[in-house]
């Protein structure tokens, strides 16, 4: 039988502090106030003094009120009964279904072991010849979606969605703008991937708590439908309104301030969701992408400056598009030798060439003579952003690359691409 405490010591925003014994960090517990109840989970054990942040906000509590400690972590229901299903950072329902409460997992666990794991080796294809083509997307992996605020990430997070050949989605949102909520959920109906769909959100008007439960949450349910053999893609937007998240309760709790008043296990705590991303021997495999929002378009900014030394590269979304520089997979080698044999060069090949497009531009730009080799660069950079880079563009990898040699025959003879004889001959488009 848990304990019931009716006295609350003191409250400081979210935070509340109790008077307990025997009490475990993490541990969740009931909060009752004359609104109703609210779950609070355990933040700091200070002796017998315990902080616990309460989910629906502090607000309405008061010190005479009931805290009763239920003795486990936070949970969450886990089945095929959350395909297709929409819930809260906490795991109520949002869709008016009805609450699932069976099977009950424990989230927030350890990542899997190093030593346990399998070398990535798998591509996922998502119809992007940015990523599939030039930065390709492999399955256990970890990256980040570096962009400024007005970018189109959502747009593309909701593409790689309806489009990532994998077994199952789950889309993690964290201080949503409504809009941006109702957005992935009609574009996800209407796309016919809802059904694959499992979607955690926690709206910008939702307790900033559960802005923190979401990537915990939603990696939780990852981990065991990879183990009964689901390929599953984690999509996270935004980790720095997660990050943002952290710092203000950090504040609450007067903890001493790190790099610009984030807490100092900044890097400890987003590392511990990233390391989740694992490919299991003789079960399916965890990929997260994770939307990084840089205020400023710093990238020293701490939350994507500590992200870049936990993944494997990083997608720059920039001008509505991925950048082709700066953007990397660093994992792409371990697939696109394995894709078409002229995959690798024709990659090299096409970025060699839009780099000499872009110095083509800023030479115009600058009221220097146009050569003939610069007019067909300008040609050529115009084509490639149109047909590849733009994110509406949604061909499979095969077609991605014969369009590829589609683009260079048309803007240039077989000898200016400096590609290898034996892959013209076999690939240059005849006319």
């Amino acid at each position: 039988m848990r304990k019931v405490y009716s006295k609350i010591e003191s409250i400081a925003g979210n935070v509340i502090t109790v008077k307990a014994d025997g009490i475990k960090y993490g541990e969740l517990a009931e909060v009752t106030t004359s609104f109703g109840k609210s779950l609070a989970d355990v933040i700091r054990l200070d002796g017998d003094t315990v902080s616990l942040q309460v989910y629906s906000g502090g607000r309405g509590v008061s010190t005479g009120d009931e805290v009763r400690f239920l003795g486990h972590p936070m949970q969450v229901s886990f089945s095929d009964n959350l395909l297709g299903r929409i819930f809260t950072g906490s795991g109520a329902p949002r869709d008016n279904g009805p609450e699932l409460t069976e099977n009950m997992i424990e989230i927030g666990g350890p990542s899997v072991n190093p030593a346990k794991r399998i070398i990535p080796r798998n591509m996922i294809r998502t119809g992007l010849p940015m990523i599939d083509v030039f930065n390709t997307l492999v399955e256990s992996q970890k990256l980040p979606i570096f962009s400024v605020s007005g970018e189109p990430y959502n747009e593309l997070l909701a593409r790689i969605a309806m489009q990532a050949e994998v077994d199952m989605i789950i889309l993690g949102g964290m201080g949503l703008k409504y809009d941006d909520y109702l957005f992935f959920k009609d574009t996800l109906e209407e796309g016919g991937a809802l059904s694959r769909t499992i979607f955690f959100v926690h709206t910008a008007a939702d307790p900033i708590v559960e802005s923190l439960l979401v990537p915990d949450i939603s990696l939780a349910v990852a981990e065991k439908f990879a183990l009964k053999g689901k390929k599953v893609l984690v999509l996270l937007t935004d980790m720095t309104n997660f990050s943002d998240a952290m710092k203000e309760i950090a504040i609450t709790q007067e903890q001493v301030p790190s790099n610009r008043g984030y807490p100092g296990d900044l890097y400890s705590q987003l590392a511990s969701r990233y390391e989740k991303a694992v490919d299991f021997e003789g079960a399916g495999s965890i990929t997260i992408l994770g939307v990084t929002t840089m205020p400023g378009d710093d990238v020293t900014h701490p939350v994507p400056d500590n992200t870049g030394y936990i993944t494997e590269g990083q997608y720059y979304l920039k001008n509505g598009r991925i950048e082709p520089f700066g953007s990397l997979s660093r994992l792409k080698q371990q697939v696109n030798g394995e894709t078409r044999e002229d995959h690798r060069a024709l990659m090299d090949g096409m970025i060699k060439l839009y780099a000499a497009y872009l110095e083509s531009m800023e030479k115009k730009s600058m009221g220097f003579r146009m050569s003939d080799w610069d007019t067909k660069l300008l040609k050529y950079g115009v084509i490639f952003e149109k047909e590849m880079m733009d994110l509406t563009v949604n061909i499979p990898l095969e077609g991605a690359l014969d369009k590829g040699w589609e683009i260079l025959s048309e803007c240039f003879t077989p000898e200016e691409t400096g590609l290898k004889t034996d892959l013209l001959n076999k690939f240059w488009p005849s006319k």
